[in-house]
């Protein structure tokens, strides 16, 4: 029986997931994931276009926009069924209200298709398996963010697994994604990170809070820029856990998160250290308090976005980059042409800008697997035919493809998008 696998957003780039699988025999299909990504001037990219009414369901693994930032679109003509975790509802939800707060004058939908989307949520749990019609559909632990899941979709003699973003590693916020017995002939795969292999995590983090610690002991302020939905939480709980004392303040959109995964205690692999963070620590919810915090010395601040694009910590860094008593701490990936990227290569954010005088930091707190995390998710899935490695950049992508290759003897493929893949 074959089938056709297209891929339609993250086809040798990172970003934009989306992957349409079809049986010919019977026309049934799927689509896995359907994001978003940004260009230089922030506006969102959209997948290669779909027809939903044509769809059996559309599985979506976790709430990150560029996997699940342009499924409102799908909502404008049709009702697909959309399964995915309830955590991953939830957080979607508000992942996508933001989105069409900041760029809604560029984007295909509007609120109302939001609405419709959630009202065709068909939730999985992590473990868990579903029949549509003649489509099996399974949920496995992706370790990536709280609420995120591999799909093993098997239609008549054909299994496909289909990973999203994953991590092999467990964090405070969530347990990885480990060795088990799972088997499918084709398995499509991130390679986010296939070129090399992150420094071990234990190391990171006393780096860290070594470094933390010596800028707040010397009277500065520490910002810590951080992704709203994961890194946030991930950092917070780091924190809470080792200097449970500290004068630490969290803000933006990491407070709603934060609050969404305290009432969703199954996904959180030390949900103490969460309560203890929501207990201990300070949200920001005024003004006056972000310019007390300023003011004063020997404070931590958590703060979106990530790579400075927007949000609060914007604030921050121009009320403390100018002291070289503070600190400035990237955690997450910083992407060509950001204002993080140039604050790192550049000393500032924005072209023309006065140079930041506060130290500058970066440590590797990735949520993604690398390279031989990813190599041995692959080794240990059992009757693979052939590997389609998305997700990625061709160094990445080559590098990866070319070990599974030669060390397990699986071929495998790097589709473009647009490009279709027939599995008899």
């Amino acid at each position: 029986m074959p089938i056709e696998i297209t891929v339609l957003g993250a086809g040798r780039e990172v970003g934009r997931a989306a992957i349409h699988v079809k049986n010919l025999k019977d026309e049934s299909a799927v689509l896995l994931d359907y994001g978003v990504s940004f260009d230089e001037e922030d506006r969102p990219l959209f997948p290669l276009a779909v027809s939903p009414s044509k769809l059996k369901a559309v599985l979506v693994t976790h709430a990150h926009l560029d996997h699940v930032g342009a499924v409102p679109f799908l909502y404008i003509s049709a009702r697909p069924l959309l399964i995915m975790s309830r955590l991953t509802a939830k957080l979607s939800k508000l992942m996508i209200e933001d989105m069409i707060k900041i760029s809604g004058y560029f984007l295909p939908y509007e609120y109302p298709e939001l609405i419709a989307m959630l009202e065709n949520v068909k939730p999985i749990e992590i473990g868990e398996t579903l029949e549509i019609d003649n489509i099996r559909i399974e949920s496995i632990n992706a370790g990536h963010i709280p609420g995120s899941i591999m799909f093993k979709i098997t239609m008549g003699e054909k299994s496909i697994l289909y990973t999203g973003d994953i991590n092999t590693i467990d964090t405070r916020l969530i347990k990885g994604l480990k060795p088990q017995n799972i088997d499918a002939d084709i398995l499509i795969i991130e390679s986010t990170y296939g070129l090399y292999d992150h420094p071990e995590r234990s190391r990171v983090e006393e780096l860290f809070i070594d470094t933390v610690k010596s800028v707040i002991e010397d009277g500065g302020n520490v910002l810590v820029p951080a992704f709203s939905l994961g890194r946030a939480q991930e950092i917070l709980t780091l924190l809470i856990e080792r200097l449970p004392n500290a004068n630490v303040y969290y803000d933006g959109m990491a407070k709603e998160i934060l609050n969404i995964l305290l009432e969703h205690r199954e996904y959180i692999n030390r949900y103490d250290l969460l309560l203890k963070v929501y207990e201990r620590f300070i949200a920001v919810d005024k003004t006056t308090l972000r310019k007390k915090i300023c003011k004063e010395g020997g404070n931590i601040i958590v703060a979106p976005a990530g790579m400075l694009k927007g949000g609060p910590a914007l604030y921050y860094i121009r009320r403390l980059g100018d002291n070289p008593r503070n600190a400035i701490i990237l955690v997450s990936y910083q992407a060509p042409s950001t204002p993080g990227r140039k604050l790192l290569t550049n000393g500032v954010i924005e072209e023309g800008g006065s140079r930041i005088r506060a130290k500058l930091y970066w440590f590797d707190f990735s949520s993604h697997a690398g390279s031989t995390g990813l190599f041995n998710v692959v080794k240990s899935i059992k009757n693979v035919e052939k590997v389609l490695l998305v997700h990625g950049n061709d160094d990445s992508i080559y590098t990866l493809g070319y070990r599974i290759k030669d060390e397990l003897g699986i071929e495998f493929e790097a589709p473009a998008n647009g490009q279709t893949i027939l599995i008899k």
